[in-house]
């Protein structure tokens, strides 16, 4: 796990002046040197992930544990480290977005930890409001299954488009979906981590909670509109491990830092409201 480990942070260090780009291919450790018997390595997305696992350090650190933080800027390779057994632990996703990786990529990693959820927001690009939205205006939303249909029926509770029956928080949709497109919006699938950037192209975007935080946005405060509570519950993000672990003494200790109280207080007093613990 060592050697392993080593050679994605090697490579990452390479990589490091696209991170920048969003170019989904970083990683970077908080504590790379540190043993593995009392280490718990886990990945996460910069905002919020990491920083609530970094709040949690101090925690496991009075029970003997060292808390290794390797950060990725995409959705893909926290899970496929995972399953490399290059991480303990990964923490940046939502139960449908883990259920539907492991449905397309083979792949038996399961939940752990329920953590908190971030409600997905519209958010204004060229466009200051919705009643200003002109006929075949542009609209991004996320490009990947999941993610996609929480942006598309977000449209929907904004009276923007209709969908077809059928479509709930659990569906993979997409722009084909729609039925009722009485604007003719153009809709623009594009990677998560890319839509922030598109705002200055298109006229709202619809953005996942942590990257809109990586760029200073807060769906409670900068969103025009931001999704049903009770969508957004769906949508709860967790520590995922692989299937056998999540009772082993590492994930145990996780949890019992994670699910602090004073971790939740981190959370309230940071990110006020546009992170919500379910803990």
């Amino acid at each position: 796990m060592k050697k392993k480990l080593a050679a994605l942070l090697a490579g990452v260090l390479c990589l490091s002046a696209l991170a920048a780009c969003g170019g989904g291919n970083d990683a970077q450790s908080s504590d790379a040197g540190a043993s593995d018997d009392k280490t718990i390595t886990v990945g996460a997305s910069p905002t919020p992930h990491a920083e609530i696992l970094n709040a949690a350090k101090d925690l496991l650190a009075e029970e003997g544990w060292t808390l290794n933080v390797v950060e990725f800027t995409d959705y893909v390779q926290p899970n496929t480290a995972l399953v490399d057994g290059d991480l303990d632990a990964n923490y940046f996703q939502h139960i449908p977005y883990l259920n539907n990786f492991n449905k397309e990529n083979n792949a038996d990693l399961v939940s752990a930890i329920e953590m908190h959820y971030e409600p997905f927001g519209i958010y204004p690009g060229k466009t200051a409001t919705l009643d200003a939205l002109a006929d075949g205006a542009s609209v991004a939303v996320p490009n990947d299954g999941s993610n996609e249909t929480r942006a598309l029926l977000l449209l929907q509770d904004a009276g923007l488009i209709k969908l077809k029956d059928g479509i709930d928080p659990t569906s993979d949709a997409t722009k084909l979906d729609i039925v009722e497109n009485p604007k003719n919006l153009d809709i623009q699938e594009i990677a998560a981590e890319q839509l922030p950037r598109s705002l200055e192209d298109v006229d709202l975007a619809v953005i996942n909670g942590n990257y809109a935080l990586q760029a200073d946005l807060n769906a409670k405060e900068d969103s025009l509109i931001t999704e049903n509570p009770e969508y957004a519950k769906v949508y709860v993000n967790v520590v995922a491990c692989r299937n056998g672990d999540e009772n082993s003494e590492k994930i145990q200790a996780l949890k019992k830092a994670l699910q602090s109280d004073t971790v939740k207080q981190f959370i309230d007093d940071t990110y006020k409201g546009a992170v919500v613990a379910v803990f």
